[in-house]
């Protein structure tokens, strides 16, 4: 704890030099009056001697709120002449930069705000600045990419930068710092970005997830020959859970629509998609069946009603069980099975298990998953409908490293005063 010894250094200013002359409250603002005088230095120019001359007009510096009004730095700064070269030079100032009427404190505030999920129009409202000031302020910052590292483990996704564009970015799982975000998806655009790395760097990793893209695997087995891809778990029992839904839909318009069966089918979906040992044990009343009921009740009931139905379900969640519980070969000996009997929705996705039947093995023999990628992506997508979208991605591409790969590792904050 340090104790503050006057007004300067409780409104920021830590510059002894400066004097405040008088301070006063307007109708938006507070207004303080102050001189920046100090002995006469050496002539920058010649090294002659200086004499000091007059004060410059008053600059207007903006500061950080004091108790949440804006608060204007009228500053005198003291002339000096040179006796030997006649040139005049201003007094200097840490607060301020040369020819600049913003302070070093407000440019700070500004730095640290660009690292919170902030849009930059409500930075530049929050801090009386302009948005270009803000802008300037991003330009400034860069990242320097360093192709001698890889993590051993890596994450791949995509997601929407514009309407009907996706932008690929790959991530740390250990430490979830961003390793890059490229402007597409394209393996050329993936391909010359990896190739930047040495082969001997690349080597050395060891897993890669990702979702079950097919664009993917071949280009990552040919970039990373050590690598053993890993497919997200969300994504395969995604791929079940859609194909046991459109089955469902599928003999539920069979009923007619004012039918028991039909309403039962179309109100309790989601009672189906669960897991059935997840399901709750309490009973609620069902309009449908017009009597109080459990969930496992009601989903037998509705059973009942169509014998395809109940096959495919007990497939369904023989399946989950499987797969939640990691068994690997009675997982594709299930799938082996039955590929030839069941309807062309899980043909479609047992064929497609079996196509990247490796990739679903790794990903029930270790604990890697795209989950903390996701979770990435759910922020960045946030930054972008706080900006209202980007139309440069080279200033996207900066908003998201600062917001995410900078927010962890800054360690002076410029606290708003109000």
């Amino acid at each position: 704890m340090r104790l503050i010894k006057n007004t300067t250094e409780l409104i920021g200013i830590k510059d002894p030099n400066i004097i405040i002359s008088l301070v006063f409250e307007k109708d938006t603002y507070i207004e303080v009056q102050a001189t920046l005088d100090y002995p006469a230095p050496p002539c920058p120019h010649c090294q002659g001697k200086l004499i000091k001359y007059d004060f410059q007009k008053p600059s207007k510096i903006s500061l950080l709120e004091q108790a949440g009004t804006p608060t204007l730095l009228r500053l005198k700064k003291r002339r000096f002449q040179c006796k030997s070269c006649r040139r005049v030079t201003v007094a200097k100032t840490s607060i301020v930069e040369k020819n600049c009427q913003i302070s070093n404190l407000v440019r700070q505030k500004v730095a640290q705000l660009l690292t919170e999920k902030v849009s930059l129009t409500d930075i530049a409202r929050r801090l009386r600045v302009s948005t270009s000031t803000v802008y300037r302020k991003l330009d400034q910052f860069t990242f320097k990419e360093h192709y001698d590292k890889l993590p051993a483990v890596m994450s791949w996704d995509e997601f929407g930068f514009k309407k009907g564009e996706l932008a690929f970015v790959a991530q740390n799982y250990e430490t979830n710092k961003l390793i890059t975000i490229l402007d597409n998806r394209r393996q050329t655009t993936i391909r010359n970005h990896f190739l930047k790395y040495p082969l001997k760097v690349r080597q050395k990793v060891q897993f890669i997830t990702m979702d079950m893209s097919g664009a993917y695997i071949p280009l990552a087995h040919r970039l990373f020959p050590n690598a053993e891809i890993i497919i997200d778990r969300f994504h395969i029992i995604q791929h079940l859970g859609r194909a046991f839904l459109k089955t469902r839909i599928a003999i539920m318009n069979q009923f007619d629509k004012k039918s028991l069966p039909y309403r039962a089918l179309k109100n309790h979906w989601r009672l189906f998609q669960k897991d059935s040992r997840k399901l709750s044990c309490k009973s609620f009343h069902s309009k449908t069946f017009a009597q109080t009921l459990s969930p496992h009740e009601v989903v037998r009931k509705t059973l009942d009603f169509s014998e395809e139905l109940a096959n495919y379900y007990n497939l369904y969640q023989l399946l989950l069980f499987h797969f939640q519980e990691k068994r690997v070969d009675e997982f594709f000996e299930l799938i082996e099975e039955n590929v030839s009997k069941v309807n062309h929705y899980f043909k479609t996705v047992f064929r497609t298990f079996l196509k990247h039947k490796p990739y679903i093995k790794n990903a029930l023999e270790t604990h890697y998953s795209n989950a903390k990628l996701e979770g990435t992506n759910k922020l960045i997508k946030d930054i972008k409908r706080l900006g209202f979208g980007f139309r440069n991605f080279i200033n996207f591409r900066k908003r998201v490293f600062i917001t995410l790969n900078i927010q962890k590792e800054k360690t002076y904050q410029v606290l708003s005063r109000c």
